[in-house]
């Protein structure tokens, strides 16, 4: 009997030193990636500025690391799945992917959560078929936002470790381009939300100033949603440097936040109630030379984003988190969702045609 209780007191010892070990390790091997340079690669399909003036389109998708076809469930969001469904799935979901976004024709696409070393996409770099579709003849960066340790749970089929980023692609040349860091919570909860940050791409226009690309993913899994506030204040303060500096500013990307204010007044009340895409508070605009474009046909509205607790079904939450920011000097001409029936991703991709100033000198600068 006394060897019997032995053992057991062993294996629970066991059990709790490799238990704190792993808590160390999470701990420990935490990091933030910082702020900097990163690399412009690829060659336009131009060797000249933007056309001051000229119709421009531009593209924002946030794919889900090509694991989120529409029968997907993740398990933050209330689902099962922790994986892609295999890499077959995922390499034939990514090269959908990869066709709709060429079918867009647009001179600048900004693509949020591809992964490149991930153990939730069974470590397929898919950097690789997005700029093979779309880097024949366009610049292109990438910025990586997460850079997690390895996740134990769910226990049945663990997260693992992820590496993901945002990749941004331009018609025109790219001058440089620069990785900033956006704050995040300090609490447990940064070991989900992982690293956070948007990119930032200075494009010639003809004449002398830039058009300033702003490629973002914004905090979702956080205590209160106030991080992400904190986090769109920068990237607002950000873009009114730039036009105070006679610049041109486009950003666009996946907000986090209910961007119409109450999604459910165009898609419906769904049949369960979410808390975690909050609108963005009133009055945080005030003060900027900076508009919020939010895509919405209202005599055919389209959801840019459902909540994936399971495959996507009638009275599931949807709502539009994705659409722009631009300077007053950006003239925007029609934006839209496009429907995908969320086949490819949780989020449908979003689409903006605009002008930049005819002027070289673009803002008050």
């Amino acid at each position: 009997m006394k060897k019997a209780l032995k053992i057991i007191l062993c294996v629970i010892l066991a059990v709790v030193i490799l238990a704190l070990a792993y808590v160390a390790y999470v701990f420990l091997s935490f990091h933030r990636l910082g702020s900097g340079p990163i690399e412009v690669a690829g060659e336009p399909q131009v060797s000249a500025g933007v056309p001051a003036g000229a119709l421009l389109r531009i593209s924002s998708w946030n794919i889900g690391f090509g694991a989120y076809e529409d029968d997907y469930g993740f398990f933050m969001d209330g689902g099962t799945e922790s994986w892609a469904w295999s890499k077959e799935r995922l390499n034939a979901n990514l090269a959908d992917i990869c066709r709709k976004l060429a079918q867009q024709d647009s001179d600048f696409y900004l693509i949020q959560e591809v992964d490149f070393n991930a153990t939730r996409s069974y470590h397929v770099d898919e950097r690789v078929p997005l700029a093979g579709a779309l880097g024949g003849e366009r610049a292109w960066t990438f910025a990586q936002n997460y850079d997690s340790p390895f996740l134990m749970y769910p226990l049945t089929q663990p997260h693992g470790a992820s590496r993901a980023g945002l990749m941004t692609f331009s018609a025109f040349p790219i001058a440089r381009a620069e990785r900033v860091e956006l704050p995040i919570e300090t609490g447990f909860t940064k070991f989900l939300d992982l690293d956070r940050c948007y990119s930032k791409q200075y494009v010639p226009i003809d004449g002398g100033a830039s058009l300033v690309l702003y490629n973002f993913h914004l905090s979702a899994y956080t205590s209160d949603g106030a991080i992400a506030n904190e986090q769109l204040l920068l990237l607002l303060e950000d873009m009114q440097a730039e036009y105070d500096a006679g610049n041109a500013c486009v950003a666009g990307g996946d907000f986090n936040k209910d961007i119409l204010g109450d999604s459910s007044v165009y898609f419906g009340a769904s049949d369960i109630e979410y808390t975690w895409a909050q609108p963005i508070p009133e009055g945080t605009l005030d003060g900027f030379n900076v508009s919020l474009t939010a895509p919405l046909d209202e005599a055919n509205p389209v959801p840019s984003c459902r909540n994936a607790d399971g495959p996507y079904h009638e009275g599931q939450y949807v709502l539009t988190i994705d659409g722009f920011l631009v300077t007053d000097n950006v003239t925007v001409e029609r934006s839209e969702v496009i429907d995908t029936g969320f086949r490819n991703s949780d989020h449908n991709p979003v689409r903006m045609e605009f002008r930049v100033p005819d002027s070289g000198i673009a803002g008050n600068g």
